[in-house]
């Protein structure tokens, strides 16, 4: 046999024992690389959830008007007429892109493709320390303004906090109001027992104070994000950081969970004066339930809103506990057969934004809306 023939026969192969622990090696190198590259991508996705995407409404509209508190949106479609349709987004934190979250599963979105095409939307501003001084009455005037521009009479939309400012609105004036829905809204705040009110109830106000004051007069949007998440701190500050490194290579997963954070992450400061009016006022003294809180001048009465009423809870909410969110019905002047109710399932979040209420509750609210075109009205001087 030649020497290039042995040295042939004698040619080493993966396959011979004396390689594995080199293949092993080299697998062991490419799984470490793997590895690190899966890692970076971890840190990398966490830095864009927690702080580092910037919230944006998803569906095209115009800006009709920009005033302190809020840009009015416009989301009507091409020649769309008859009342228009406020919608008023919380101001609890968050930023109004909860009512048009993403292409696809936006409740504007719905609105608009049932009936109420002649469509606005709040869209709140972070409050910057020259507002720290504001008070709900200003918020209020301004909402105000918004509809005074829209003709003076408009079909108002409460989201969650937006859902007692609608409410004061059309108490305080109840001809301007042509049909009023409050999702997931509290307005008599001590119904219900969840765990929102029994923390409110359980904290002294002095504790509010001083996180306003720790603010520089404002209250730190980062601070009520802390404070959400530590209501399910488990959720929040363990089981979603295992659930992004076990998806991480997963783009559909990643594109829902961005699409939420986005909202999620992003915070507004709200004026301190504010906040602290809200928590006294409205939460612990439940005055507007009681009649006796007192905007723009006026001690608002409940149950001078007599327009057609349309409630919605999800029997999952424990921000606004469906017992809670249901509690308006008994406070308003509202006919009781002019009154719709509704519970869905779900938590708090999901009455705005959540897939299944936005295909099977809300394009009958929309129509609901719509229909009260039906029995116009002309507003008078309330």
């Amino acid at each position: 046999m030649s020497k290039a023939a042995l040295q042939d026969d004698q040619a080493p192969t993966l396959n011979v024992p004396f390689f594995w622990p080199v293949q092993l090696a080299a697998d062991m190198v490419k799984q470490g690389l793997d590895l690190a590259a899966r890692n970076v991508r971890f840190v990398a996705e966490e830095e864009r959830l927690h702080g580092g995407l910037e919230p944006r409404l998803a569906t095209g509209h115009s800006n009709r008007l920009r005033l302190r508190t809020l840009t009015l949106c416009d989301y009507s479609a091409a020649g769309a007429s008859g009342t228009p349709t406020l919608v008023i987004a919380p101001y609890a934190g968050h930023t109004s892109m909860i009512a048009d979250y993403h292409d696809g599963q936006s409740l504007m979105q719905t609105l608009r493709a049932n009936g109420a095409d002649h469509l606005f939307l709040t869209n709140w501003h972070s409050a910057s320390a020259d507002m720290k001084d504001l008070e709900v009455d200003q918020y209020l005037a301004e909402l105000f303004v918004c509809i005074d521009d829209l003709g003076g009479r408009v079909n108002l939309v409460g989201l969650c906090q937006g859902g007692w400012m609608a409410a004061m609105l059309a108490a305080r004036y109840p001809a301007r109001v042509a049909s009023l829905v409050l999702a997931g809204a509290p307005v008599d705040t001590h119904a219900g027992n969840g765990p929102l009110l029994r923390m409110v109830r359980e904290t002294p106000l002095a504790f509010y104070e001083e996180l306003v004051a720790s603010g520089g007069g404002l209250m730190r949007g980062a601070l009520m994000l802390a404070g959400w998440k530590n209501m399910h701190p488990g959720k929040h500050y363990v089981l979603e950081h295992i659930d992004l490194y076990e998806h991480i290579d997963d783009p559909v997963w990643l594109a829902k969970t961005e699409a939420f954070e986005r909202w999620y992450e992003s915070t507004l400061d709200l004026p301190g004066r504010w906040y602290l009016q809200v928590i006294d006022q409205l939460f612990k003294r439940n005055l507007l339930a009681r009649g006796e809180y007192v905007a723009l001048g006026r001690k608002l009465d409940v149950g001078a809103i007599a327009c057609p009423l349309y409630l919605l809870a999800g029997d999952r909410d424990d921000i606004t506990p469906d017992e809670q969110a249901m509690a308006t019905a008994r406070l308003v002047g509202t006919p009781k057969h002019a009154i719709r109710t509704r519970i869905v399932p779900g938590g708090h979040i999901g009455l705005f934004m959540g897939a299944r209420t936005l295909k099977e509750a809300w394009p009958a609210i929309a129509a609901w809306v719509a229909s009260q075109d039906a029995h116009p009205r002309r507003p008078g001087r309330g």
